[in-house]
């Protein structure tokens, strides 16, 4: 009976240990995946921080903003019709161009955050007004930097894109408001395009300008098209008056052909005349009666 009830114990003893193994195991295999996920989380948040640090380097956000830029313009643009880092033969460097037949439209990218970003988190009034200043300053001083890249001698446009890659910064000077700004802002983009022929776009309406271009190039090359069909047409014309005046010398040498071939055989006749009076009889020849053409 000892030895039942100890064998008994020894069998719910290894059940238990057994089923508690089990359970140390799917633990452990749940903290492990925890593990894999944290590390993914940890990783993440690495790459958010480096990522903010980033756009906290103005120099850096530049080089994001010129590739947001350069996508748009690859994902629209036909190949060869813009140009990333354009030189100017006299050594300035537009972030892009676009070419328009024999025209260069300059493209700047600007991306002015710092202030922005501090004009949403503040709560204090007089900061935000103060804020506020610093931003609209900043916007007018690089629109002013986007100016010099018109350059008419140089074979650009009279005006400039600047390209800001943030559709609310965009919005908010559309609607005359900057960001969270609550007073009345001058229009920049107004300011801009009628003081300094600086056209402020942002990614949307970038893309539409960047259409209109499109169709612009299109009807230009509908027009080289029509140009090269109307230059085809004069071609086809001048041979078939070069044509005409050929058939018109053929006819005439024709029709002279044709009259000496009839005076030929005239005299012909006389000749069989004077032989019917010699000999007393004649050939009986009659000549092949020939039309002159007509050669009106």
């Amino acid at each position: 009976a000892m030895d039942q009830k100890l064998g008994d114990s020894a069998k719910m003893f290894q059940s238990q240990f057994s089923e508690s193994m089990g359970i140390v195991k799917d633990v452990t295999a749940r903290l492990t995946k925890l593990d894999e996920t944290n590390k993914q989380v940890i990783s993440f948040a690495d790459q958010l921080k480096n990522l903010q640090d980033i756009l906290k380097n103005p120099k850096q956000r530049g080089v994001v903003g010129e590739y947001y830029l350069e996508t748009l313009l690859k994902n629209v643009m036909p190949p060869g019709s813009y140009r990333m880092q354009y030189g100017f033969p006299n050594g300035t460097i537009v972030d892009a161009a676009v070419f328009v037949k024999d025209k260069i439209i300059p493209v700047d990218s600007k991306f002015s955050l710092e202030n922005y970003n501090r004009i949403t988190e503040t709560s204090d009034q007089t900061e935000r007004g103060r804020l506020e200043k610093l931003f609209v300053n900043d916007l007018k001083n690089r629109i002013v930097a986007t100016s010099p890249y018109i350059q008419p001698e140089q074979g650009t446009t009279d005006f400039a894109f600047m390209f800001i890659p943030h559709e609310a910064i965009y919005y908010d000077l559309l609607v005359n408001k900057i960001g969270a700004v609550t007073e009345e802002t001058e229009n920049l983009i107004q300011r801009a395009a009628g003081k300094y022929r600086v056209i402020i776009v942002s990614p949307t309406s970038f893309l539409a300008y960047l259409q209109t271009v499109l169709q612009g190039l299109k009807a230009m090359q509908i027009e080289e098209s029509a140009k090269e069909i109307m230059k085809r047409v004069e071609d086809l014309g001048r041979h078939l008056s070069s044509h005409d005046e050929h058939m018109k010398r053929l006819g005439a040498n024709l029709g002279a052909a044709a009259t000496s071939y009839t005076n030929a055989y005239k005299e012909f006749g006389k000749i069989d005349k004077d032989v019917l009076k010699i000999t007393g009889s004649s050939n009986g020849i009659e000549p092949i009666a020939l039309e002159k053409p007509d050669i009106g």
